[in-house]
């Protein structure tokens, strides 16, 4: 049983209650840019940061951060979008969390979970979501375009996170606009930023998409390494939830990308 398998176990037990109960959060509505018009905009790396209290690899990582603050910081710093795990288990996160910050930031929302049922997008929207993330190692490839369709549908950004050749070709029959390559293997949490090195060309050969390279990300030369083979943003969590200057860890990481995209369809 690896970890992702657990998780996406637990993830299962969760979807009756969902069901049960109409997603009910006090939201206002606000517009937000769209994720990847701003990541194909941009001349600099852009910094997807991550409001994370926990992880399976990690542990404990900043248990009592309180995330309207930490988004403020980020949302200050320069973020393009902000990231909030609302796994409860493992990651010690909830929709709460992404309902609170919603009321407090202007910039993009990505909500990061293990979306495995159409339910799960229904609350991510209704706590103020404008992006969502499907991880293709998690699902079919029938369920993968449902819940990709469903999305869009609702006029959410998607990342679709692939971490091998095999699953980035699975990525590529649904056309997705944003991909993720995470660094880190979620089978065996192993992390190696020649993930992102490896797959590069063949995501650079597709020009509409927008690249991003996950986890891993610690300081000016991972940020460099991962923008020289063309990604546009970097997701950081565990770097960012650990730093005494958000600012200063955020902006180091805002690296002059190699080339730009002009025309932003």
């Amino acid at each position: 049983m690896t970890i992702l398998q657990t998780i996406l176990e637990y993830k299962e037990t969760l979807i009756p209650q969902l069901l049960a109960n109409e997603p009910n959060f006090n939201v206002a509505s606000i517009s937000r840019i769209s994720l990847y018009d701003a990541l194909r905009k941009s001349d600099t790396l852009q910094v997807i940061s991550e409001m994370k209290r926990a992880s399976p690899s990690k542990g404990l990582i900043n248990e009592g951060a309180n995330p309207v603050e930490q988004a403020k910081k980020y949302e200050q710093a320069g973020a393009v979008c902000i990231s909030v795990l609302t796994e409860d288990k493992f990651f010690k996160g909830s929709f709460q969390d992404l309902a609170d910050i919603a009321n407090n930031v202007n910039i993009p929302l990505l909500n990061k979970d293990f979306i495995i049922h159409e339910v799960q997008i229904d609350y991510a929207k209704a706590a103020g979501a404008s992006v969502i993330l499907l991880i293709v190692a998690a699902l079919p490839d029938d369920k993968l375009k449902a819940l990709y369709d469903y999305a869009t549908t609702l006029g959410l950004d998607v990342l679709v996170e692939v971490h091998n050749d095999e699953e980035l070709d699975r990525a590529f029959a649904i056309n997705p606009k944003i991909i993720g390559v995470n660094n880190r293997d979620l089978k065996t949490f192993n992390l190696d930023l020649a993930q992102t090195e490896k797959l590069a060309a063949k995501i650079n050969a597709r020009n509409d998409i927008a690249f991003i390279s996950e986890s891993g990300i610690w300081d000016v030369e991972d940020a460099k390494r991962v923008a020289a083979v063309g990604a546009r943003g970097v997701l950081v969590g565990e770097s960012l939830m650990r730093s005494g200057n958000v600012e200063e860890a955020l902006t180091s990481l805002q690296v002059p990308l190699p080339f730009v995209v002009e025309d932003v369809k």
